[in-house]
């Protein structure tokens, strides 16, 4: 959570899991857009000798849809390759690791990054951009990586065509207290009304020490609109883009080499959509499936089995959500098409009537930062309008889903008091993450000699 082990098969399957996607206008570079995408969930830092890495049988892909169907119209493709200079020795490195060409080095891996664009919904030509590419190595410690930032700084690639881009370990930026939330519910600032009652207590954290491998992206804005412009009216159509992330599998495995098509095996749009809101039967099932096919989904966003669970697991403190017995339209518009003009001033982020799980950004908004609760903090720029690294999706769902957002679509609606206030207490006073003011925002990953394991 936000999608970390949320479905059966992916749990099993962790190079290829997506935990988490961002998108955001740059706010360090004018012009841009920031997409990230986040895989290999809860990295205890120590995890030597074999450190984590990217699949190199795996195809990741990054995802824009500006027209509004559900299906991509601009991907970006990343393949990697994993060398090992010693065949004769069991260590990550020998050395020192003081820059990406150092011999220290032993496990290394490279990417090459492709841009494909997509005609009424079927693949055009594959533009390859650049092959080659490095990555940094894993911050294994002190004494083997004690140059880590720059050494991770040095793998920032800007591409002939624009693109900046760069892949590796991070910290991971998602900030949630798993153990509370998947205890029957449980959220620790208001666990004193729990139906099994204690004290109340601050948020946990138990994402504040692990790492996660990233596939970021400073794309010019002009390469990812319909219209090849770079917008400046939140009005327009054009301005507005949605984002997902998925990674492929090949068919077929035929002794140790894989063959055949790639067959799609994750895929992560907003951020607790398989998580959350789809059930256990259907997740494998979801991932497999493009965006364009979520209309079947659509029952479980307009009633959402934990609004239901809200109200029993706090009794007596929703009451007015508990009788609300409307399809939840202010939901289906958050994760699923995009919030209308009209709803609320100055801004909108629709893509239409295909109804499609799709992190969507209105790229006319400029970047901001006043409230980690986005808009419903009454900050355009965050989620649900794409998401930037220290949003608060946690709380602004639970908030979403225990009705703040109904009275946006039926002013008939009085949300409970509490619906305002709910949160897992990760947030107090602010995110106990760390982030980076410059691309790729997420920060210098954590050691294992620094960290305990967690």
């Amino acid at each position: 959570m936000s999608s970390h082990r949320e479905a059966p098969e992916i749990s099993k399957d962790p190079v290829a899991d997506s935990t988490d996607v961002y998108a955001f206008v740059s706010p360090d570079k004018s012009g841009t857009v920031t997409i990230i995408a986040n895989y290999i969930p809860l990295q205890a830092p120590a995890g030597g000798p074999n450190f984590f890495e990217f699949g190199d049988d795996v195809l990741y892909a990054i995802n824009i849809d500006n027209d509004g169907d559900g299906k991509p119209d601009v991907t970006y493709r990343f393949r990697f390759t994993t060398t090992v200079a010693n065949p004769n020795t069991f260590l990550y490195n020998t050395g020192q690791i003081m820059s990406l060409s150092s011999p220290n080095w032993n496990r290394r891996q490279t990417y090459t990054v492709s841009r494909v664009t997509s005609v009424h919904g079927h693949d055009g030509r594959e533009e390859l951009l650049a092959t080659g590419v490095q990555c940094p190595p894993c911050n294994v410690g002190p004494r083997s990586t004690p140059t880590y930032a720059a050494l991770a700084q040095s793998a920032i690639t800007t591409l002939t065509t624009g693109e900046t881009v760069f892949a590796g370990q991070r910290a991971d930026g998602f900030y949630v207290d798993l153990g509370s939330i998947f205890d029957l519910g449980d959220l620790r600032p208001f666990q004193n009304l729990h139906l099994i009652s204690t004290a109340a207590a601050g948020g946990v954290d138990p994402l504040k020490a692990v790492n996660v491998h990233s596939i970021a992206m400073q794309i010019p804005i002009q390469r990812v609109t319909r219209n090849a412009a770079v917008p400046t009216n939140v009005s327009d159509p054009n301005a507005v883009i949605g984002v997902w992330t998925s990674a492929y599998r090949r068919k077929v495995s035929v002794g140790r080499e894989d063959v055949g098509p790639w067959m799609q095996v994750s895929r992560l749009g907003n951020p607790l959509f398989n998580e959350v809101i789809v059930p256990m039967s259907a997740k494998d099932a979801w991932n497999a499936l493009p965006p364009s096919a979520d209309s079947g989904f659509a029952k479980y966003v307009t009633k959402p089995e934990l609004g239901g669970l809200l109200n029993v697991l706090y009794p007596n403190v929703f009451k007015n959500l508990a009788a609300y017995t409307k399809p939840r339209a202010d939901l289906q518009a958050i994760l699923l098409t995009g919030i209308p003009s009209g709803i609320i001033k100055g801004f909108q982020n629709y893509t239409g009537s295909t109804l499609a799980d799709e992190l969507r950004l209105n790229l006319a908004v400029p970047p901001g930062s006043s409230s980690i609760y986005g808009l419903l903090g009454g900050d355009l720029a965050g989620f649900p309008n794409g998401r930037r690294v220290s949003d608060d999706v946690v709380a602004i769902e639970l908030r979403a889903i225990a009705g703040v957002t109904i009275p946006l679509v039926d002013n008939s609606f009085t949300p409970d008091g509490a619906a305002a206030l709910v949160t897992d207490g990760t947030e107090i006073p602010t995110p106990k993450h760390t982030y980076l003011p410059n691309f790729p925002y997420l920060n210098t990953p954590f050691d294992g000699y620094d960290t305990p394991s967690v």
